[in-house]
């Protein structure tokens, strides 16, 4: 992770934003080779790119470095098409929001932000409308999977305010010969054989182990997949009403504590990297994660790769998929004084050669935002990534089911969700008393 400047190529350290704007708007060229506004029903928007523009990206990473390099390698093919300049500032998962939200306080910082959920509903005024290029690359790629919709619009003016690159999809991954030692020829399907199969597997010395600390990814992921598959929710559709305190939350918490009892010791403190080692470690039997541990197996662990199974969440009593994943999505300050400039570089990283390459080689990190990439060839190239692909299709916002904002926003970075699922599960509270305590701590967001 670092600044990279790709007409160098150097890499330092990210060790303080970018500080203050550019001076003075270089005067417009027109891009040669761009085809023309209405050429086609396929033809991008017309964009008129400033001359010699200078762009600053601030994006997530650290997990995967093919994903890295092959968005930097696609950086430097826009560099050369147009002559600009692109500083990319790669930085740790959490860091992205706080920088992000100080950026768009300010006035000042990175051009473009590659962020993560509802980043850019806490500040929908401060952003560049982007209906244009979502419709044009919807219309071009297939459409836009229904959960991009809600999150690149926004709730008030239904205009696109951001563009989903696609989601760090979650599954589960599980040791298939110990799930048969366990008596199951795989991982059941519904939440109740995979709760048998837990207890099974916990029996033969093989614990489970789910994070219920505060994982930014993997416990938000499955605390919010298991509430939701139960029919919990946190608020009614309204965006007012608060939800939690319901039948199907209290179900949800009872179960709970019986897939808890399953568990590793020090769950409750883990966040994203320690179901990673665990398993890697052979401690525990399965897990849910994005592709890092079908692609750490691949990498340095023959016998577990081997042994490596990977599905995706199993179906509770809603009878449906109801799962969370994190999706990230561009998007465009205006204050930029390169306008034009970053929305033809959002555009040219979704066009096919570099979107399907950058898909294709993140080792199914990426679920595809744009329907036809489910056919990426990339996701054929090993079966413990093909679930991934579901993912973006199987998923919720997770503001759900009322509308995105910042109290969807606060709920999620404040673990809301999972600290009601913890308190029951390490048994500090009783489910009806976590509960009312989630109901409290909501009804001060939602106001």
């Amino acid at each position: 992770m670092g600044r990279h400047d790709t007409d160098t190529l150097s890499r330092r350290h990210f060790l303080q934003k970018a500080a203050g704007a550019l001076s003075g708007l270089a005067a417009a060229a027109c891009l040669p080779g761009l085809p023309l506004a209405g050429a086609s029903a396929d033809a991008p928007p017309l964009i008129t790119v400033e001359s010699q523009p200078l762009l600053r990206v601030l994006r997530w990473g650290g997990f995967l470095q093919d994903d890295e390099n092959i968005w930097l390698a696609n950086t430097r093919r826009w560099e050369k098409l147009t002559g600009g300049r692109v500083i990319t500032d790669i930085v740790p998962f959490n860091d992205v929001r706080p920088n992000a939200a100080m950026e768009a306080t300010l006035g000042t910082g990175h051009d473009i932000v590659v962020g993560w959920f509802d980043d850019p509903h806490l500040y929908p005024d401060k952003l560049l409308p982007l209906t244009d290029l979502a419709e044009y690359l919807g219309g071009r790629y297939g459409g836009w999977y229904p959960v991009c919709e809600v999150y690149g619009r926004d709730a008030q003016s239904k205009q696109w305010i951001a563009l989903p690159v696609g989601c760090s999809g979650q599954c589960l991954n599980y040791r298939l010969s110990w799930v048969r030692e366990a008596g199951f020829a795989t991982m059941p399907a519904d939440i109740a054989g995979f709760l048998k199969c837990c207890k099974a597997l916990k029996a033969t010395g093989h614990p489970t182990g789910f994070a219920l600390g505060h994982a930014v990814a993997d416990a938000n992921a499955w605390c919010h997949w298991w509430l939701w598959s139960f029919g919990g929710k946190a608020v009614e559709a309204d965006g007012r009403s608060i939800a939690i305190n319901s039948r199907e939350s209290l179900q949800a918490l009872e179960v709970a504590r019986e897939l808890f009892d399953t568990m590793i010791p020090g769950v409750e403190s883990w966040l994203d990297p320690h179901n990673n080692r665990e398993f890697l470690a052979g401690n525990i039997s399965v897990t849910n994660n994005g592709s890092s541990i079908a692609y750490a197996a691949r990498e340095k662990y023959p016998d577990l790769d081997a042994d490596l199974a990977v599905i995706n969440f199993p179906i509770g009593p809603v009878g449906r998929p109801a799962e969370l994943s994190a999706l990230s999505q561009a998007f465009i300050f205006k204050y930029t004084l390169m306008p034009n400039a970053a929305r033809d570089y959002l555009r040219f990283m979704f066009e096919e050669e570099q979107y399907g390459r950058w898909i294709s080689g993140s080792w199914g990190y990426i679920s595809q935002s744009l329907k036809k990439f489910y056919d990426a060839p990339g996701w054929l190239q090993n079966p413990k990534i093909m679930p991934y692909r579901e993912c973006i299709k199987r998923m919720r916002s997770n503001g759900h089911a009322g509308p995105l904002g910042p109290a969807s926003a606060a709920a999620m970075s404040e673990f809301v969700v999972v600290d009601m699922i913890s308190d029951v599960c390490t048994g500090n509270k009783t489910p009806r008393s976590a509960a009312l305590r989630a109901e409290k701590r909501l009804s001060r967001l939602y106001v």
